[in-house]
C-alpha cells in the first residue's frame, strides 16, 4: 500500500510533474551558469525568476533574490535591515521559529525589542490589536505570516500592510505556506519584503526559496562572497539580485522550481477542489469526536487537532505504523501559537493536504482515526 502524504505543509509530495526529471537532467548535463565566463548555456535563474514574478505579480523579476529556503530569506531580511538604536519589531504569535528565532538573536545581539501580537481560536490576528500594538510601540519594522503553518488560517496582509505602512514600518511577510495555494502579491499589498520557499504548495525541490524586496527598500548583505561579475569590487555589487546572491547558486534545483511553476501557472491558484476536501476532511474529524480546530475561509489546506486521552505523538505514530498515514505531530516549529489555541504544551496533530490528495485518502483517514477513537472506548 502507498502512503497516505498528509504533511504537505512541511513538505510537498508527489512534486508537480517532470521535477525530477528536470533535476537529474541538469544535473548529469555539461555545468553552465548564466553571466559567468566559461560557461554557456541558458539563463535559468533568470527563467525562474521570471515565472515567479509572473506568480506575484511584480514588474521587475531582478527584485527576486533566491536563497536555499524561505529560512535563510527571513535572515537575509532581518539581518539586513539598517536598525536604529532602540528599534522595536512588531511581530505575531503565530509565527514559525525561522522568524521567532532570528528576532530572539537580534533582542541579544543588538538589543532590539520584540513585540508580540496574540491570535484568535483559528490562528488569526485580530486587526484591532495589530493597530493598538503598531500606535503602541511604533515599530520600525513588522513581522507577520501570511498564513499559520498550524491552523491554516490566512491573514489579511493588504489590511496588516497598509496599517503597519501608516505607521511608518518596513513590512516583512513571511509566505512559506500560502504561495503557490493562495494569491500573494507584495506590489499590489505595498508589502516591502517577502519570504518564500519553494518545496511546499510550489511542488518545487527542497533547496529553492527567495525573498522579495522592493525597490524603495535598502538592506545589507548578509552573505558576501564571489559573484562572477565585476569581481574588481572589494564589496559586493549594488545591481540585484546579485548583490544578495554570494556563491554558487544551486541552479539544478532551481531548474526543477522552475517546471513546478510552469505546471503551476496552468492551473488555479484558489483551489476549490482541495479546500472542499479539507473542509470535509475537518467536518469528519468534528463528527467523529476529534477536537478541531475549525478555520474559517480564507485558509490552506491544513487541519490541525487533538483526541482526547491520546498524547499527539502517540497518534502520528500510530497512524503510520497501523494505517501508512504520514502527518505532523507536535508543536511545528511554532511553539508560541498554541497557548492561544489552547493545545499547549503538546501541540496537535497536523494533516495538510495537496492537490494530489484525493476523496479516498480523506475517507481512509477518516476511517483509521475512527479505529483509534474506538480504541478508547
Amino acid at each position: 500500500m502507498m502512503p497516505v502524504y498528509l504533511n504537505n505543509a512541511a513538505t510537498s509530495w508527489p512534486k508537480a510533474p517532470q521535477v525530477g526529471g528536470t533535476v537529474a537532467a541538469y544535473i548529469s548535463g555539461l555545468p553552465h551558469h548564466a553571466g559567468r565566463s566559461g560557461f554557456a548555456g541558458p539563463d535559468v535563474p533568470g527563467a525562474c525568476r521570471n515565472l515567479l514574478a509572473g506568480l506575484l505579480q511584480v514588474k521587475d523579476s531582478n527584485r527576486i533574490v533566491f536563497s536555499p529556503n524561505a529560512t535563510h530569506a527571513l535572515n537575509i531580511a532581518l539581518h539586513g535591515i539598517r536598525w536604529r538604536t532602540g528599534a522595536v519589531v512588531v511581530t505575531t504569535v503565530a509565527e514559525h521559529n525561522s522568524v521567532l528565532r532570528p528576532l530572539y538573536y537580534l533582542s541579544k545581539s543588538r538589543g532590539i525589542a520584540v513585540q508580540l501580537v496574540p491570535v484568535d481560536k483559528m490562528g488569526r490576528v485580530n486587526p484591532e490589536e495589530w493597530e493598538a500594538a503598531l500606535q503602541k510601540h511604533k515599530p520600525q519594522a513588522v513581522v507577520f505570516t501570511h498564513a499559520s503553518n498550524v491552523t491554516g488560517a490566512v491573514n489579511d496582509a493588504a489590511l496588516l500592510t497598509r496599517m503597519a505602512k501608516q505607521a511608518g514600518a518596513i513590512t516583512l511577510m513571511d509566505a512559506s505556506q500560502s504561495l503557490g495555494i493562495v494569491p500573494v502579491l507584495p506590489e499590489a499589498w505595498g508589502i516591502d519584503l517577502v519570504a518564500f520557499t519553494g518545496h511546499k504548495y510550489l511542488l518545487g525541490p527542497t533547496g529553492t526559496g527567495g525573498l522579495y524586496i522592493a525597490p524603495d527598500v535598502d538592506l545589507e548583505p548578509v552573505w558576501v562572497g564571489g559573484t562572477g561579475i565585476q569581481s574588481d569590487l572589494e564589496e559586493m555589487p549594488v545591481s540585484m539580485p546579485i548583490r544578495f546572491e554570494a556563491g554558487t547558486p544551486n541552479d539544478p534545483a532551481f531548474a526543477g522550481l522552475s517546471t513546478a511553476l510552469a505546471w503551476g501557472l496552468e492551473h488555479v491558484l484558489e483551489d476549490n477542489n482541495i479546500l472542499h476536501k479539507t473542509e470535509r476532511l475537518a467536518a469528519g474529524l468534528a463528527e467523529l469526536g476529534a477536537d478541531v480546530i475549525l478555520v474559517e475561509p480564507p485558509r490552506t489546506p491544513v487541519i490541525s487537532f487533538t483526541l482526547k486521552d491520546w498524547p499527539v505523538e502517540d497518534v502520528g505514530e500510530l497512524l503510520y505504523q497501523g494505517f501508512k498515514i504520514v502527518c505532523r505531530t507536535g508543536l511545528h516549529c511554532a511553539p508560541k501559537i498554541h497557548a492561544y489555541l489552547g493545545t499547549a504544551p503538546a501541540g496537535t496533530v497536523r494533516f495538510s493536504l495537496s492537490r494530489f490528495t484525493t476523496d479516498r485518502e480523506i475517507e481512509y483517514c477518516l476511517t483509521a482515526i475512527g479505529e483509534l477513537m474506538h480504541e478508547t472506548v
